[in-house]
């Protein structure tokens, strides 16, 4: 068994209620009695799960002193593996997905699995070197996202690259110096978004197995974006395409 604790509200709600069987045991301050931690007791007793109050100080202890909420969750990380292949043999419109080449900062992975869960990405894909992993403050910042959107990790990021265009994906990557800009490429098909740590952008391997270099038009005077911002916004505009395009 893979054991992790994750921890808030949002993470371990959606762990309860997409994987339970994930779900070993639930920690909770037992000096929070209000509705939303009553909630959280409920779907446990209503799941089998075993629940253990303690004092907030054991709590912090247990979750790293971080913003727990009062209420953590141990679990079984080996339960949340899901194959890429069996992404895309599931779903039934076009593959949306976000490719995060040399993402390292939780709060950064977190921001961005919430914005692809919002905008409907079918999954994250990553390399698993240079690269974190789903730790809590993921799942934290996450806001639940990481507990239902599938977070892959490849060994070989380039030869998953190059099986997606097998399968028909089309690889977008994010340049300032793109051949095209964001609001005139057409995003309706199967795409996948490629997008590097911000400072060190992309790998030159990964670089060069884009089919496209797409630019982010910026109007302001800021010159470049937070790899988090930046995924929210190219997932926005491909998900605005196609509700435009079932529309029309």
């Amino acid at each position: 068994m893979q054991k992790k604790v994750i921890h808030g509200f949002h993470a371990v709600l959606a762990r309860l209620r997409r994987m339970p069987d994930s779900v070993q045991e639930i920690y909770f301050s037992s000096e929070r009695q209000d509705a939303r931690m009553k909630d959280v007791l409920q779907l446990a007793e209503r799941e089998g799960k075993k629940v253990h109050g303690m004092p907030a100080d054991r709590l912090d202890g247990m979750t790293g002193h971080a913003r727990h909420q009062g209420v953590a969750a141990l679990i079984d990380a080996g339960r949340s593996y899901v194959a890429l292949e069996d992404v895309l043999d599931d779903i039934t419109e076009p593959p949306l997905l976000l490719v995060l080449d040399g993402v390292t900062d939780p709060h950064n992975l977190g921001a961005c699995l919430r914005v692809a869960d919002a905008m409907g990405a079918h999954a994250v894909i990553a390399p698993k070197d240079k690269s974190v992993g789903l730790t809590a403050t993921v799942s934290k910042v996450a806001c639940g996202a990481a507990e239902v959107l599938p977070y892959i990790m490849v060994t070989n990021l380039a030869r998953t690259l190059r099986d997606l265009k097998d399968r028909g994906v089309w690889i977008a990557g994010t340049a300032a110096e793109g051949s095209t800009d964001l609001f005139h490429f057409g995003q309706t098909g199967a795409l996948a978004w490629v997008l590097g740590a911000e400072g060190d952008g992309m790998r030159r391997l990964t670089r060069d197995l884009c089919d496209v270099l797409v630019s982010i038009p910026m109007f302001g005077s800021v010159e470049s974006l937070n790899v988090s911002v930046a995924s929210g916004i190219v997932l926005a505009e491909s998900r605005r395409q196609r509700q435009m395009a079932v529309q029309a």
